[in-house]
């Protein structure tokens, strides 16, 4: 958890395949706790192909069968479902978006960080109205599992918001490495 905190964590990710990672992550999440995810985050990336959204895409129904029966996993069908239905829905973005996901992800938030100013964890939202339309967007666009307090998660995890405290390392770190406008 601290490596991930001090590593990755808010860190600008504009990789199409990280962040289809970290979408998959937060929503495999729903109703665990993060360090359950985390340490089966290799599980992840081993049963779902490194999140390459064009192999993921064309799973089917013996890898569902093998999935759900993968201990390396959360064992959800419909969050193992929701994978390879979002993986589809990715490659329809890049096929639309110049820029594919990510691109379309950052437009949310005019492609720079949103920088939080808090000084607890208390005081930072479990959702956001960026969020929110994001996850309407997203479930329009055939999205599973990416309701508005995933999708604030997965901009959290993502840096397409600075969500450390004030008082932390990385808070300040981060917001010296965005470009000044």
């Amino acid at each position: 958890m601290v490596a991930y905190h001090d590593e990755e964590w808010g860190v600008p990710s504009h990789d199409d395949v990280h962040l289809f990672e970290l979408l998959t992550l937060e929503g495999a999440q729903a109703g665990l706790s993060w360090s359950t995810i985390l340490r089966k985050r290799e599980g992840y990336r081993r049963a779902f192909s490194g999140f390459e959204p064009e192999i993921v895409a064309r799973f089917g129904a013996r890898d569902l069968a093998r999935l759900v029966a993968d201990e390396g996993i959360v064992r959800n069908r419909l969050k193992i479902e929701s994978v390879v239905s979002n993986a589809h829905a990715v490659l329809r973005i890049k096929e639309e978006v110049v820029g594919g996901f990510a691109a379309y992800l950052w437009s949310h938030v005019d492609g720079a960080p949103i920088v939080g100013s808090w000084r607890s964890l208390a005081e930072i939202p479990a959702e956001t109205a960026e969020s929110r339309a994001l996850s309407k967007d997203l479930k329009r666009r055939g999205f599973r599992f990416v309701g508005p307090t995933i999708c604030y998660a997965l901009m959290q995890a993502a840096g397409l918001v600075n969500d450390h405290t004030v008082d932390c390392f990385r808070f300040a770190k981060l917001a010296a490495a965005m470009p000044s406008s």
